[in-house]
Parts: structure tokens; C-alpha cells; sequence
């Protein structure tokens, strides 16, 4: 079936600005039809944000458009090619086996974002799949995406979610079928740099260099050495990311080079969750058997993607082997104390503690308190959001779920001799995150039609640090019953 042209004036206008400047990326398809769309979010901040109209994008012509299913005259669709570490192995085929670009938006304040589909049908790097999406994986991108918008992580965001009125097959049956409507900075990745270094092209990769320079980080065009800038920049831009993932106690679950992106936005939310307990071996894919992306292994994995996207770029820094390897190294080495001071500053922050005090104090007391919430299995969530309430006189909230109680009393009379201040505390600590047990009732009820859970859910994430009468239960750990939690990537 051909594409539909929208000619209306309200139909946005979108570019293709990565197809053209990087063909070899991108190969022109479109998007399968959905049967019966049915519009089941819309972002209407977001798409006000982004100059679109929300009343059009209601209309029966901007569902389609949501889905792919009609797109304004000159819009070139493209499914993007990258390769990636998969767990630990290369493999030079990946791709968008269920996505679409649909193109650029240049938001009002000349911004160019993605548009992007996921579950809009097989490409042809579908290698086997389906290309279909199920309703609550589509959802739940939805509802963490937010959420980490809302708690100030970069990230992808969740313009729309349409159901598609088609069925797909999992494992648990026939499940209705959706399209998530997708904005990104870009969704340029650390595969996509590997992918044209294995295709051992440095025409390619020079320009996939400029363009990710141009979009993302044009201070690097200044530089002596613009592609090793452009390294350190992903270098610090990935630092900042994870520090802020390991600050909120967010397990991405499939840290892949191709989940990575050259932007520093997190991106693919798939087998992710908050860890609630803490625990460091904490993992919730269902697929990560060996833990190798387990919440304490983040950082040091990080870094092993970005050693990966310096070998991809070593071409692009020296012409000499041996040279290009020792700029990439010394780039790289950037990568840890970048991270230690963000996750420094951050629970600096967290514990309100005022500024000027030396990182080693700091550092002391966090990895005290750490090891005292780690013995207690203590809530990292709400744990942190109490200790403001420590911090005005009352200890009881902390003291009530730690077993160590001389040990939490001695760590709390040196931190209160610092002068923690609760209300700064308040405003960088959350009351709501997307708890487990919750985001999965919202997505059963929303997969059976019932929409209600799931916007309650997304009130009380989309504003995080205001308390609110009747968000009790939004604030408060998974019931001992819910069990062990286990996430799937949807596919």
C-alpha cells in the first residue's frame, strides 16, 4: 500500500535532514498500515512545545499521521542502519527492525528533533520479527520517559501512543498492538559509528562525524581537533547521563552500544525499572542473566561502550595507529572522575548539603549511608525523600527501616552538623517515581481498555518532587506480595 500525502495546512512539516546528509543510513520505507488507529495518549505539552497542533493531531488524519499511515508531501520515511554490542558482541546487522524516522521538526525555537515510530511494522532489519509493538511496552516507554523528563534526565520523550487495532503475538498470547510516536535530539548512536567504521568507510564516517558535531555538539566544529572533541563531548555527555540514572536508582536493563546515543539522551526503555531496595547486583531484564547490566555495573559499562565508539573513530583522530589509540585512551580517561563529580555534586545535593564542602566529604558520607541502606534492603526512593525530615528534627521516618539504628544515628549527627538544608533537599529528591507494581497495573488495566490507572500514574510521575493529598499510595514501595520484578524488551 503507497503512502498517503497529508496536504492539509495543519499537517506538521518534516525534514529529512539525516537521510540526505547520510543515505548510506538510511533506507527509504514506510510504515505498514494500522487497520483501526485509535489514539490512546497524546503529549499535548510536548507537541505545543514542538510548534504541533494538538486539536489536528486528534482529528482521524493526524491519528494516521501518529501512525505513519499518512505524512505531508515531501516527508522521506527512512528505517536507520547501525550496528552495536549486544551484551557484549558485535554484531554489524542491527537496525530499526520495527521503527521509522519519519523525519525532523524544527520546534519553535529552531530546534531539529526527530520524529520517530516504534512498532510500526517490519524493515528490513527485522531480522526475523514481526515489527510489531504490544500495547504496554509502548506504554511504559511512555510513562519512564516522562518520568525521567520530569526529573530532569535527557531523554527521549513520548509524543503519542496509538493503538493500532491489529493483534500480536508474545509469548503470553494475542496482545492488541500499538505505535509509539517518538522525539528524540536525534537517534544517532554509538552503533551508528560502528557501523561505518565496519563498513571500513571513512567518507562515511567523517560525515556521520560532522553531522553529530552540527546537531549535538557544535562547540566541537571550534576545536583544533574537531572529531577528538567530538569524543570527549560524548565522553562527558554519557558521564553526566549515567551519574544522574545511578543518583535517581534507574536500571536501564540493556545497555547495548546501539542503546547509547552520541546526544546524551537515554533512549530504548525496554527492560528498565527504579530500583526499590537497594542492591547493587540489582537487574530486572529478563534477559540478563549474568547481570551484566545490573544497576551498580552501569558506569563501568558506560565506559566499555564509549572504548568501542573511540575504536570506531580512531581513523578520524590520528592517521598513525598507535597515535589515533593513545588520543582515544586519553579521552576515554575523561570518562571516570567526569562521572565521579557529577555523582559527587548530585548527592551533595541530595543529602542538601551546602556548596564549597570538599568532594572527600561528601564522598564519605555517601558511601556510608550507602552501605547503610544496602544492609537494611531500604527504599532508595523514599529513604532519601525522608531524610529532609531527618534534617528539620525528625528521625523517626529514616530510623523506622534501618537496622543499624547506632550506626544511622552517628551517620546522622555528622551529616546534620554540615547543615543539611530539608527544603533544598526537597526540590531534588522525589516522592513519585514509576514504582514496579504500579506500572504494571496501569499497563494491564490500559492493555484491557481502561486508560484511568494509567493517567493517575502519569499525574503523579510528571510532577515528582510536589507532595500531593490523595498520591499516597504513588510515593510508597511495592507490597511484599509483588514479588521479584521482571522486565521484557517488548519485542
Amino acid at each position: 500500500m503507497s503512502t498517503t500525502r497529508v496536504t492539509s495546512t495543519s499537517a506538521p512539516a518534516l525534514g529529512h535532514v539525516f537521510a540526505d546528509a547520510l543515505p548510506e543510513l538510511a533506507r527509504p520505507w514506510r510504515a505498514e498500515e494500522a487497520p483501526e488507529p485509535r489514539l490512546l495518549h497524546l503529549g499535548e505539552e510536548l507537541a505545543r512545545e514542538l510548534g504541533l497542533d494538538p486539536e489536528w493531531l486528534r482529528t482521524p488524519e493526524g491519528v494516521r499521521f501518529l501512525v505513519g499511515g499518512e505524512v505531508p508531501e515531501g516527508t522521506h520515511p527512512v528505517a536507520q542502519a547501525y550496528a552495536g554490542h549486544q551484551f557484549g558482541g558485535f554484531n554489524p546487522g542491527l537496525g530499526d527492525g520495527r521503527a521509522l524516522l519519519l523525519g525532523e521538526l524544527t520546534a519553535p525555537d529552531g530546534r531539529l528533533v526527530d520524529l520517530h515510530l516504534k512498532g510500526s511494522g517490519r524493515t528490513p532489519f527485522a531480522r526475523g520479527g514481526d515489527g510489531l509493538a504490544a500495547v504496554g511496552p509502548m506504554l511504559r516507554e511512555l510513562v519512564v520517559s516522562e518520568a525521567m523528563h520530569a526529573l530532569g534526565v535527557p531523554t527521549t520523550r513520548a509524543l503519542a501512543v496509538v493503538a493500532t487495532g491489529r493483534g500480536v503475538r508474545r509469548e503470553l498470547g494475542v496482545l492488541p498492538g500499538a505505535v509509539l510516536a517518538r522525539t528524540a535530539a536525534s537517534h544517532l548512536r554509538v552503533g551508528s559509528v560502528q557501523l561505518a567504521r565496519a563498513r571500513d568507510d571513512r567518507d562515511l564516517l567523517a560525515r556521520l562525524a560532522d553531522h553529530a558535531i552540527a546537531r549535538h555538539h557544535p562547540a566541537a566544529a571550534d576545536a583544533e581537533h574537531p572529531h577528538l572533541a567530538l569524543f570527549q563531548a560524548v565522553v562527558a555527555a554519557q558521564a553526566d547521563l549515567v551519574a544522574r540514572w545511578m543518583l535517581l536508582g534507574f536500571v536501564h536493563g540493556v545497555m547495548n552500544t546501539d542503546n547509547m546515543t552520541l546526544s546524551g539522551e537515554s533512549i530504548d526503555y525496554g527492560p528498565c525499572a527504579f530500583m526499590e531496595a537497594v542492591d547493587p547486583a540489582t537487574v530486572f531484564s529478563s534477559i540478563d542473566h549474568a547481570g551484566r547490566y545490573a544497576y551498580a555495573q552501569q558506569p563501568p559499562i558506560a565506559e566499555w561502550n564509549l572504548a568501542r565508539l573511540g575504536e570506531a573513530m580512531l581513523p578520524l583522530l590520528h592517521d598513525d595507529q598507535e597515535q589515533a589509540v593513545a588520543l582515544a585512551v586519553e579521552a576515554l580517561g575523561g570518562f571516570r572522575p567526569r562521572y565521579d563529580a557529577a555523582w559527587t555534586e548530585g548527592m551533595r545535593a541530595k543529602l542538601g548539603l551546602p556548596a564549597g564542602l570538599t568532594p572527600d566529604v561528601v564522598l564519605a558520607l555517601a558511601i556510608d549511608l550507602q552501605a547503610l541502606m544496602q544492609a537494611g534492603r531500604v527504599d532508595h526512593t523514599s529513604f532519601h525523600r525522608a531524610l529532609s525530615a531527618a534534617a528539620r528534627g525528625d528521625a523517626e521516618p529514616v530510623r523506622g527501616v534501618v537496622l543499624d539504628l547506632p550506626a544511622l544515628d552517628a551517620w546522622l549527627e555528622r551529616w546534620r552538623a554540615l547543615g543539611p538544608d530539608p527544603d533544598a533537599m526537597d526540590r531534588v529528591n522525589p516522592l513519585y517515581v514509576p514504582r514496579n507494581h504500579l506500572v504494571e497495573e496501569a499497563l494491564d488495566a490500559a492493555t484491557a481498555g481502561h486508560l484511568a490507572p494509567l493517567e493517575r500514574l502519569l499525574e503523579a510521575v510528571r510532577s515528582p518532587y510536589v507532595e500531593r493529598p490523595g498520591l499516597e499510595a504513588f510515593a510508597a514501595p511495592a507490597p511484599p506480595d509483588f514479588g521479584a520484578y521482571t522486565t521484557y524488551c517488548g519485542t
